[in-house]
């Protein structure tokens, strides 16, 4: 199959990506989303390990009382790859690990979610505006962030690198190592920031600088990069490694910087300490551990859930 017709392959398996966002028993980089019994790549698993999950009075009465009055909650997702968000087949039905994450936490809290689906770039700053309650997005914590956010956290996942298997790149350890490359990811990200931020470093070490494209679409990503018009991709460490399951033409270069993931709020919202307790329920009753093993992400586990965190350094 030539370069593009495998990208346009590819774009299709993700055609309801609009945003960018990240294994069972075996090695994370090569196996499989989906931990049921002889799933195969690129399966979406189905298991259901949400609707067990019961109400959890003491956490309910952290909720503010008029929330606990209406019951409902709206909530703001985008949706991407797996394991975060997607898709199934038939184009409406939203699945994913945040998915399965923000329903148990409702369910805990004896709340209805009603969800509706925006852009990755576009929830952040609409939810000062009173728009949503909360967002999910695999939106990482960052010092940056945590001045006009507040983050209740669920995993930890981070920066990755990918390539065609064909490129001499290995590792990238060091944003010089992308001096003279074009960088693709998505736009309003972490990633974005984080290339932007030390985009200065190759000319300081006497290199030509790498130039940053940002897409808004997930497809438009990887199609740059099988076209040749990228040549490295910067995404989340989860979503690369399901991705290049996915493409028998890229590798999963290395995970280059971890990341607390949360549910995201309004400064100084007074949802915060009920979807902490929510989600530390959630990893005393076993939830917690089933959500990311459906997910193939063990390895995102968080010890306990936490309110706003300094970055990780």
């Amino acid at each position: 199959m030539s370069r593009t017709r495998h990208a346009v392959a590819f774009a299709l398996i993700t055609a309801a990506a609009l945003t960018l966002t990240g294994c069972g028993s075996g090695d994370p980089a090569t196996a499989g989303v989906g931990a049921e019994p002889g799933a195969k790549p690129g399966k979406i698993p189905t298991t259901d390990v949400v609707s067990s999950v019961t109400k959890d009075e003491a956490a309910a009465k952290l909720l503010p009382a008029d929330v606990r009055s209406r019951g409902t909650l709206t909530i703001a997702s985008a949706v991407s790859t797996p394991p975060g968000a997607t898709y199934l087949e038939d184009g409406k039905t939203v699945v994913g690990q945040d998915i399965d994450f923000a329903e148990a936490v409702a369910r805990v809290l004896g709340l209805r979610l009603k969800r509706e689906v925006a852009s990755f770039e576009a929830i952040l700053p609409a939810l000062g505006s009173g728009k949503y309650d909360l967002g999910t997005g695999n939106f990482g914590v960052t010092d940056e962030r945590r001045k006009t956010i507040d983050f209740v956290t669920y995993i930890n996942d981070g920066q990755g690198f990918a390539a065609l298997k064909s490129s001499k790149l290995t590792k990238i350890s060091d944003f010089t190592d992308l001096c003279g490359l074009n960088v693709a990811t998505g736009a309003g990200t972490t990633f974005e920031a984080s290339l932007e931020k030390n985009k200065d470093s190759c000319s300081k070490a006497g290199r030509k600088p790498y130039k940053i494209q940002t897409y808004a679409e997930t497809g438009a990503i990887w199609i740059s990069l099988q076209q040749g018009r990228s040549d490295v991709v910067m995404s989340t460490i989860n979503g690369l490694r399901y991705a290049v399951t996915q493409q028998g033409d890229t590798k999963f270069l290395n995970e280059f910087k971890r990341l607390d993931v949360g549910f995201a709020f309004e400064k100084g919202t007074p949802l915060a300490p009920a979807f902490q307790a929510a989600v530390n329920r959630l990893k005393t009753d076993g939830t917690y551990d089933r959500i990311l093993k459906k997910w193939g992400t063990t390895e995102s586990a968080i010890e306990k859930s936490e309110i706003s965190p300094p970055e990780i350094k």
